[in-house]
């Protein structure tokens, strides 16, 4: 059996983490119709502007609506001159009593109606104007292209991503970190950010951001850093490596062999010297890893824990250590 004397240590460690740098803001630029996508204006790496044309969809469908919509308005406007032509002549009328009230009251319904018909048709002309406008993609602020859609030919839907633009402005240090690190990071402390080609290019920052959500495939945390006042040389998609130091606080470590579970949650044997027995004890776990584990309670400075051969023992067993050693 072999065991460990439990101390507490101080993880006050400073760790380096590579990341890239990312703009702060990035705008999925799409259309607010479907069509077929016949020209992207722009590629990744290019500078926009505000109102700049990223791309455009075939208009002939929308262009073939806006004449409908046209003639409709027209046609509805003719109705129009019509009926209040006729509306007039029909106030002459009943005035002289030539025709009865009944006959001029529809002569109002039909002016009416006709009036309704006009609005009708130009709120549907203006709708066809919108939509002829939706065929092209204008830019909606300022930045740099870093991804792409669709391409030229293809059909895309309304609300689909054809041009990403990272907006201009801050910037961040975006780092993939292990669930340990995340935790015990010191929430405070200022992280230095260099350029891996050149390690001589730096800038400070302070977390801005940390993921709730673990990636599923890696199991990392995804942490942005927002960079102050980065220089030029350190552009979007660079390479970075950022150092940060560990909480300060004393913390209990144990091999992670230790631990066994009992009463549904963690344990682990601790041995007394004097009785020369071993006891389960229960513990809180605040972290762990392949290797190791961090102890938030239930162990504490001096106390002797097994660390090898905890499968074979039984509460009150004399056992006799192989080996003592400080963790």
């Amino acid at each position: 059996m072999r065991v460990t004397t439990i101390e507490t240590r101080a993880i006050g460690d400073t760790i380096a983490l590579t990341g890239t740098v990312q703009a702060q803001t990035e705008i999925n630029e799409s259309f607010r119709i479907g069509g077929r996508l016949i020209e992207r204006a722009v590629e990744i790496g290019d500078t926009v502007r505000p109102g700049q044309l990223l791309a455009r969809l075939d208009p002939q469908n929308e262009e073939s609506s806006l004449q409908a919509a046209r003639a409709q308005l027209v046609a509805a406007q003719a109705q129009l001159v019509e009926a209040r032509n006729n509306h007039t002549r029909m106030s002459d009328l009943v005035a002289e009593n030539a025709v009865s009230r009944a006959a001029f009251d529809q002569a109002v319904a039909v002016l009416q109606t006709a009036e309704s018909q006009v609005n009708s048709a130009r709120a549907s002309m203006n709708l066809a104007e919108n939509r002829l406008s939706y065929t092209q993609l204008h830019a909606t602020a300022a930045g740099v292209v870093t991804a792409r859609g669709a391409e030229p030919g293809e059909v895309v839907g309304a609300g689909s991503m054809v041009v990403q633009v990272a907006r201009e402005g801050a910037r961040d240090a975006v780092f993939d970190v292990p669930a340990q690190v995340k935790d015990s990071a010191a929430r405070k402390s200022a992280v230095t950010v260099a350029l891996v080609d050149d390690p001589n290019i730096t800038a400070t920052g302070a977390v801005r951001e940390v993921s709730p959500r673990a990636d599923p495939v890696t199991g990392t945390f995804a942490v942005r850093v927002q960079l102050n006042n980065p220089p030029l040389l350190m552009r979007l998609g660079s390479t970075v490596t950022g150092r940060v130091k560990l909480d300060t606080a004393p913390t209990i470590q144990i091999p992670a062999a230790a631990l066994m579970r009992a009463d549904g949650g963690a344990a682990v044997w601790v041995y007394d010297p004097e009785a020369g027995t071993v006891a389960a004890r229960s513990i809180t776990v605040a972290g762990s890893n392949e290797t190791t584990v961090q102890v938030a309670s239930g162990l504490n400075p001096g106390d002797v824990v097994v660390t090898a051969g905890a499968q074979a023992l039984r509460p009150g067993q004399k056992v006799r250590p192989l080996e003592t050693p400080q963790s």
